[in-house]
């Protein structure tokens, strides 16, 4: 079957699904792949000792904040993506960080309504209340068949014997190097008198070490309650910032419907909101759906999936945010009339200028372009167990090492989530991506985020995949299920070449190689402002079941330095 013909309208999965489980077997092996070794490792050995997915989600968690500091971490937050094979039900845990209750839209606006560059990405004032701890302990609690201790304790190890350090963690330190130095505690734990450690010193974090060890013995409550709590919140307000012991203990996990797009007898189900990446992804897809892709130039397909793109970025900055707070017209967003209108807008042959696609509020003249070292924040990760059940989880602390911050005696770095939220209307965010109302801060909101950690699954394949990417993520994600759909290999999926469009600023970035030359000669002749990247996009980690075949992959991209495994029980 060609997967790139004409698509069926996508809808949004309004409740969960409860029907009986599907008479499938399992895949009858296990496999792992994420963006670093040691945390492949972890979840190898929590499903050998007889864990589940769920349990094996829970070490790749906590090991990824161990091994790759900059990426995700216990100050920090994300989803998770789940599917229970004995119920055939799939599920969002949304771990997402949370505004403290004195936040406001105005906290980093100067006494001229102008954001002060850099408070929301640099100290405590950037930091939500974060959600692993919690994401965690609901994981183990509900799904996981181990003890919350049991899957936390090769990141105990980890925390406590070291892991050396990488390329790649050079390479986050550096971009992050000031940050770093302005806080003594992160200064000591990740720098060497305040320079880059030498590739191959081994990096120890004995203070997260015993953290995490009275998260594994009392839960969740060890985290946002009690003595680590108080710490927590005395040291941020020392340094100035404005969380409190009830934003702590108030914080809570929530389960959310996904978002699930019907595509061709395909069903891929995704991130909902908080997440814009189901919500943008299922209108890429609808929008596409008008055409027969397969039939098209190479040049015109690339064309319309810019302009679909464009749209749905646009959208993205209207109307997303917490649904606990925003009235978000999902509905309408996600309908094939809907999609039908944003198509008539497109012109076959010239490239619509973003600033002709009105926004309520008009964004500044100048939308810098992606930072440098965005491609490669955050952190993903992808496994499933010999019985079905299936993670796919992107975690964060939001920029590389996220605040720089590290509350004294606990480990624990903070996040910078709050960046995530408009500060001000029109105005980007560290990613360039401007917001609207429905993305302003307020407290206990969930900051707007990209990652759309995904399930892609027809008759014969069961895909498993997501990346980092910031604000990239929903098209990297987007050329994957593509690629999965057209039978490309799961190694050809990871590391297929990729571009994005994100509305504003108006161009399209793009790694190199993914257009030759004819192609971006008649790219640039209907508009289109190509801007190619000397870094590569993301770090895809993923797993394909072939049903059909039996048989079960998993791969890393060939851009990080993450390992995948795919092993007996």
């Amino acid at each position: 079957m060609d997967w790139r013909r004409p698509l069926l309208h996508c809808t949004v999965l309004v409740t969960l699904s409860l029907a009986a489980p599907l008479a499938l077997a399992g895949p009858g092996q296990h496999a792992v792949a994420s963006a670093h070794p040691a945390a492949t490792e972890a979840g190898e050995a929590v499903l050998r000792d007889g864990g589940n997915a769920f349990d094996a989600a829970v070490a790749i968690t906590a090991a990824l904040g161990v091994a790759e500091p900059y990426g995700s971490g216990l100050g920090g937050g994300g989803f998770f993506l789940l599917y229970e094979a004995s119920s055939d039900r799939s599920v969002m845990l949304d771990a997402r960080e949370t505004a403290p209750a004195a936040a406001d839209r105005d906290m980093y606006l100067d006494a001229d309504g102008e954001v002060i560059d850099g408070l929301s990405l640099d100290g405590v004032l950037g930091a939500g209340i974060p959600g692993m701890p919690a994401g965690m302990d609901h994981l183990a609690r509900e799904y996981g068949r181990l003890s919350l201790a049991d899957s936390l304790a090769p990141a105990i190890r980890l925390a406590e014997d070291g892991v050396p350090v990488s390329g790649r963690y050079l390479q986050m330190a550096g971009f992050r190097h000031q940050a770093l130095r302005d806080g003594a505690d992160a200064r000591d734990i990740y720098l060497e008198a305040g320079r880059l450690p030498d590739e191959g010193a081994i990096l120890r974090q004995p203070e997260l070490a015993v953290t995490l060890r009275r998260l594994a013995d009392e839960g969740r409550s060890g985290f946002y309650t009690g003595d680590l709590a108080e710490r927590l919140v005395a040291g941020v307000r020392e340094a100035g910032g404005i969380w409190t012991l009830d934003d702590l203990a108030g914080y809570a996990v929530v389960e959310r419907d996904p978002v699930r797009l019907d595509y061709l007898g395909a069903t891929i189900t995704t991130a909902s909101p908080p997440s814009s990446g189901g919500v943008a992804l299922g209108q890429i897809l609808n929008i596409l759906a008008f055409y027969d892709l397969e039939a098209l130039a190479p040049d015109m397909r690339v064309h319309l999936t810019i302009e679909a793109m464009r749209r749905a970025y646009r959208d993205r900055a209207e109307y997303l945010g917490d649904p606990d707070h925003v009235d978000i017209p999902l509905e309408r967003l996600l309908s094939r009339d809907y999609a039908a209108g944003l198509r008539a807008t497109i012109h076959p042959d010239t490239a619509t200028p973003s600033r002709y696609l009105p926004l309520s509020v008009e964004p500044q003249a100048e939308v810098p372009g992606s930072a440098a070292a965005e491609s490669r924040e955050t952190t993903h990760f992808s496994v499933i167990d010999a019985e079905g059940n299936r993670v796919a989880a992107t975690l964060t602390l939001n920029y590389p090492f996220g605040s720089g911050y590290v509350v004294p005696g606990t480990g624990v770095l903070l996040n910078n989530e709050m960046d995530d939220f408009s500060a001000k209307p029109g105005e980007p965010n560290a990613y360039g991506l401007v917001g609207f109302e429905a993305n302003a801060i307020a407290p206990q909101r969930r900051p707007l985020s990209s990652m759309s950690p995904t399930f892609v699954e027809t008759e014969d394949r069961v895909a498993i995949l997501g990346t980092p990417g910031g604000s990239r993520i929903i098209t990297m994600v987007l050329h994957g299920v593509f690629g999965v759909l057209e039978g490309q290999s799961i190694e050809e999926v990871v590391a297929a070449p990729r571009y994005h469009h994100q509305y504003l600023p108006d161009r399209v970035e793009h790694e190199t190689g993914v257009f030759d030359a004819e192609l971006r000669g008649q790219l640039v002749s209907r508009g289109h402002q190509l801007v190619p990247q000397v870094r590569p996009f993301g770090d895809m980690h993923a797993i394909l079941w072939e049903r059909g075949a039996g048989r079960l992959e998993a791969a890393s991209d060939p851009r990080g330095e993450g390992e995948a495994r795919v092993f007996q029980p």
